[in-house]
């Protein structure tokens, strides 16, 4: 039978072990997985530029301080440099070899480039056309819808497209001068391309002039913040367009090959749960007949798992645009999100980029020293490009009821939590900017 001064020295130990398993803690740090100790993430993403989501959709998310990410057309924004235009031979030698020479692989491209731009209304729609029974795989298609194009052409069929000078300003087009303003509140926009082309039915200049020319006008009129995001048109994944477009842009909705992040497109039936990456980007659509409880649900759906981003894309609103979803939809759904903000990141696409990359190829280091916790948090990035703070978690001794952080040129003091492990606080902290010094409030003084 073990004697009460026996239990007594057991308890002892196993209080003592307790003790300094949880002092064996302080220092202790790790990334969150997404900003500010959140469960999920979600973007709110728009193509197109349609003026009812700025008239009508950008004020919902402004009352409920949500930032979107707006995919524009910078050729369709009146004062922009850069129109569209075909770039190549003249297009009536284009147009006189049609009728000697089929459209083939040879051909195919340039003649694709051109047919918008023959100056007759009509052939745009046999670019876009043929640009997506080539996608889908069926050339042969292709090559015989650009073919009847230009035999239409030839033939008298289509009417010339008359040019109209515009008097004044109108009322369905955004401006450059508005889009600096909703930028200035929080929105990214990010390039959609300069007229919405079907890119893999462009040839290399055509397809160059597209890419480059659409990030060269957002820089000119907004600056480099708003060069790291595109989305090329009708969400294509064709690995020529990708290649190319990855040379020019640091982030694309239509992919994202990180070997951390899982892609699950909005055509795909995959869920979220089925992938062990990392990471999920999990990308949904609202159409105008999608139901808002289902959309409802893929909000719920991330409060089940701790690793999804949902990026949404809109489209219309109010009808005007493709898929139009009425604003009162829109309104219910976000208040939907602001209701379960506690737990979810909305952030525009290109915060959401660069908080996964920095969280992935980030170091950190933390020692305990005189009363103090020195964290040394960095990444290998470029630093111009990925500089948003992280949210660390760092654990800190017991007795400490308040704790201040010295973030270099700013400080903060925090009440710690606790959880199993012991006490910690969370804080944001920028990579590569020095060491962050945590001590308890009042030490000292």
């Amino acid at each position: 039978m073990i004697s009460h001064r026996i239990l007594f020295f057991l308890l002892l130990i196993s209080l003592i072990s307790s003790c300094t398993e949880k002092e064996s803690t302080v220092g202790q740090t790790e990334i969150a997985k997404w900003q500010y100790g959140k469960k999920a993430a979600i973007s709110l993403t728009y193509d197109d530029g349609s003026i009812n989501q700025f008239r009508e959709a950008l004020p919902i998310m402004n009352r409920l301080d949500f930032p979107a990410t707006f995919f524009i057309i910078t050729g369709d924004i009146p004062g922009s440099t850069y129109q569209g235009k075909f770039i190549g031979r003249p297009v009536q030698e284009i147009i006189n070899e049609t009728a000697q020479t089929a459209t083939n692989q040879d051909n195919f491209f340039e003649r694709a480039s051109a047919v918008g731009f023959l100056g007759y209304q009509g052939t745009l729609e046999y670019h876009t056309q043929a640009g997506q029974v080539y996608e889908q795989g069926d050339t042969i298609a292709a090559y015989q819808l650009i073919d009847e194009a230009y035999k239409k052409v030839r033939n008298g069929e289509f009417k010339p497209i008359k040019i109209k000078k515009e008097d004044a300003p109108n009322p369905n087009q955004i401006t450059w001068e508005e889009i600096k303003t909703f930028a200035e509140q929080g929105h990214e926009f990010a390039s959609h391309t300069v007229t919405h082309p079907r890119l893999a039915a462009l040839d290399e200049v055509n397809m160059l002039y597209e890419l480059e020319k659409s990030k060269e006008e957002i820089l000119n009129q907004l600056g480099p913040a708003y060069t790291f995001s595109a989305e090329c048109p009708y969400g294509t994944e064709n690995e020529r367009v990708m290649e190319y477009a990855y040379k020019i842009y640091p982030a694309l909705r239509n992919r994202m090959p990180e070997p951390f992040l899982e892609e699950i497109n909005r055509a795909s039936e995959m869920t979220p749960g089925a992938s062990d990456k990392p990471y999920v980007q999990w990308q949904r659509g609202p159409l105008t007949a999608t139901p808002l409880d289902l959309m409802k649900s893929w909000v719920d759906t991330l409060l089940t798992y701790d690793h999804v981003w949902l990026a949404l894309t809109f489209h219309g609103v109010d009808g005007i645009g493709w898929e139009a979803e009425p604003h009162e939809k829109l309104d219910e759904y976000f208040q939907y999100m602001k209701a379960r903000e506690d737990q979810l990141w909305v952030a525009t696409f290109q915060d959401v980029t660069k908080y996964l990359r920095e969280r992935m190829d980030a170091k950190v280091q933390a020692s305990q020293e005189n009363d103090k916790v020195t964290v040394n948090l960095t990444h290998s990035l470029d630093k111009n490009l990925y500089s948003i703070p992280l949210t660390l978690k760092t654990y800190v001794p017991a007795g400490w009821k308040a704790v201040n952080i010295n973030l270099g040129d700013q400080e903060a003091q925090i009440t710690p939590d606790q959880d199993e492990k012991g006490a910690y606080v969370m804080y944001q902290a920028r990579p590569n900017t020095g060491a962050v010094v945590l001590a308890e409030a009042g030490a000292g003084s």
